[in-house]
């Protein structure tokens, strides 16, 4: 393509060319078209292959525009949907606009959205945008997970996506053909807007049990996890890249899971990643089977391996795990994107919240830059500094034959995601999409079936009739319509108490850090002493949220019936408790009978501890 394409995408794909003739060029075959001012459009025709137009596209690109291809950072969406630049939430990016403008940078991920109409109104006015560029290079857009019903951080806004448990409620139900039907409509809702990459799946084992990303993960178990994540990538991609596929960014490589204390690298807290059990090798078998599913992308996590390689520096600085294990064991030839942060702090209203560049903290930003392209990174995730690729170039510290590597990649992926053809979506067509019934039904189930019955006292449950009920933590008004509801455990039959797993904020400055749950996994004080007291009072069903496997001996040694979730409403924890539904959920991981267990575990390998409260795999049934 050249400075004269500006508008051919739209009216190619969108109102239809008129008056069309293919003519030869020394590039291959071009379309020549008058368009709608009676102006010559010529462009690159799109029978020709992947690989010819790729070479086509970067033989005319600048230093300047390849550098800007190298960096994805968030962007606001207007809640209009418009893409001019206004002031938006603080930390969630800057203006697409702005970054295209004057950075040249064609990939955005997304954070805080509005309603998903002004998404696709924004998305298509910003591929407008993108046409008049020099060279009209679509945008592609990305996001973390927006379909499941979560406390977890990881899981953005979700107006209007349907609702799902988290990742560990498909653990529990281990059911594969599910996890592929989930991502199917999700792709679906994910191409309405234009969401054109899944920064999912996760795919980290939750063998250190403190570590606070457990609840975006399929669990501790590496056969299980890798089961899931194959027909999960299959949901989102198909067998093949296409116009029909969200393309996965599948993460953590090699395997985020056993951080030192569970301490989470995103802070400089971080102790490392550890391998007490030599257990390397384990975190890897998600990983082939995400190969085997042809995973689009890779995003390395942030920890340093300790010890496990020729230098301690974080995985995206480090040539051993990107080079030799990813690029030349696997034979990935796919984009490897960093996780967000690595290179420039974030300053913060009072605080500065350094860059992830553990191990090489002592680099300038250029430098880390540099070391993560030896690396074999091709992008680097929530950065907007491609001034460093081009200083780089300039004093010869970097070729343009290596910078041509990772910009073939990413042009690769637009290609094959038909960005170039047809990068617009039908806003007419949003609404059809979203909120369907059969949809928001397969949610709701799975946040029922999912659910891990751990303890069922005489068989108390399902509940039956219109018994007196105490429920705390419980919306009322919901609890109401599946019996009577009292104002006090003394006048109840029974008490519902839900319960989330137990953390410990870790002292610190940077809020996002205090959200993190960290910490020890069981209840102390006064928090267990009131939990204890109810219990005592009443027969009390305990719903217990385990997004970490929770340390409850005596909580479950005293409450009636126990049960575990994943993410779930008020509605679907009654419609389980009253056998509206039943629960199917076995434990994708095991719960420990204390912390001095846990802390005698070794952080690589898989329910390990002493004498645990319950095994892995339990689960009970009506």
């Amino acid at each position: 393509m050249n400075s004269s394409q500006n508008e051919m995408h739209n009216q190619f794909n969108g109102a239809g060319m008129q008056q069309s003739s293919l003519i030869k060029t020394e590039a291959g075959f071009t379309f020549r078209d008058l368009n709608k001012n009676g102006q010559l459009d010529v462009y690159e025709d799109p029978r020709q292959p992947i690989e010819a137009r790729i070479e086509n596209l970067l033989d005319q690109m600048t230093l300047e525009e390849k550098a800007g291809m190298l960096f994805i950072n968030g962007a606001v969406v207007n809640e209009d949907g418009s893409i001019e630049d206004k002031p938006g939430p603080p930390g969630f990016g800057r203006s697409a606009i702005l970054q295209i403008t004057d950075l040249l940078m064609n990939h955005f991920n997304l954070w805080q959205i509005p309603r998903v109409e002004a998404v696709a109104t924004w998305h298509n006015l910003l591929q407008r945008f993108a046409e008049q560029t020099r060279l009209g290079i679509p945008i592609t857009i990305a996001s973390d997970p927006r379909n499941h019903f979560s406390r977890n951080i990881f899981s953005m806004s979700a107006t209007d996506f349907s609702q799902w448990c988290e990742p560990l409620g498909f653990a529990a139900m281990g059911d594969a053909e599910l996890v592929r039907q989930f991502a199917d409509i999700v792709r679906k809702e994910y191409l309405a807007v234009g969401i054109r990459v899944a920064l999912h799946p996760q795919i980290d084992l939750a063998t250190e049990p403190r570590w606070p990303r457990i609840s975006g993960a399929f669990g501790e178990d590496a056969e299980l996890t890798a089961q899931l994540a194959k027909a999960y990538i299959e949901g989102f991609q198909g067998k093949t890249l296409g116009t029909h596929s969200v393309a996965c960014m599948t993460k953590h490589f090699p395997g985020g899971g056993p951080q030192k204390e569970g301490l989470d690298p995103h802070f400089e807290f971080q102790q490392g990643q550890i391998y007490p059990g030599d257990n390397f090798d384990y975190h890897l078998i998600p990983f082939e089977a995400a190969f085997e599913a042809q995973t689009a992308a890779i995003m390395p996590y942030y920890g340093i391996p300790l010890d496990q390689t020729d230098e301690n520096v974080a995985m995206s600085f480090n040539k051993a795990i990107i080079t030799s294990l990813l690029r030349e064991k696997y034979h990935y030839d796919g984009v490897v994107c960093t996780d967000w942060g690595l290179i420039t702090d974030y300053h913060m209203p009072d605080i500065i919240w350094p860059a992830r560049a553990w191990g090489v903290e002592h680099l300038t930003a250029a430098e880390r830059v540099q070391k993560a392209l030896d690396a074999g990174v091709d992008q680097f995730g929530g950065e907007s500094c491609p001034e460093h690729i081009i200083e780089l170039v300039k004093t010869g510290r970097l070729s343009e034959a290596r910078l041509d590597q990772s910009v073939r990649r990413l042009l690769r992926l637009k290609f094959q995601l038909g960005l170039f053809d047809n990068p617009f979506v039908d806003e007419a067509n949003v609404s059809q999409v979203f909120g369907r019934p059969a949809s928001d039904a397969a949610g709701a189930a799975s946040q029922k079936r999912a659910m891990t019955l751990l303890k069922n006292e005489d068989h108390i449950l399902p509940l039956q009739g219109q018994p007196k009920i105490f429920v705390k933590n419980m919306d009322p008004s919901v609890a109401s319509r599946y019996a009577e509801i009292v104002t006090g455990p003394e006048e109840a039959d029974f008490a519902i108490l839900r319960l989330e797993t137990p953390w410990v904020p870790v002292e610190t400055k940077n809020p996002f850090a205090q959200s993190f749950h960290h910490g020890d996994l069981d209840f102390k004080g006064e928090a267990k002493a009131e939990i204890l007291s109810l219990l005592q009072t009443v027969p009390t069903f305990v719903v217990l949220y385990i997004d970490r496997p929770a340390v409850i001996p005596e909580i479950s040694d005293m409450a009636k019936a126990l049960l575990g979730e994943y993410g779930a409403t008020d509605e679907a924890v009654l419609d389980v408790i009253f056998g509206r539904a039943s629960p199917e959920g076995k434990l994708p991981f095991e719960l420990p009978s204390s912390m001095e267990a846990v802390r005698k575990q070794k952080a690589d390998v898989p329910y390990d501890s002493e004498y645990p409260l319950y095994p892995f795999g339990f689960g009970l049934s009506y």
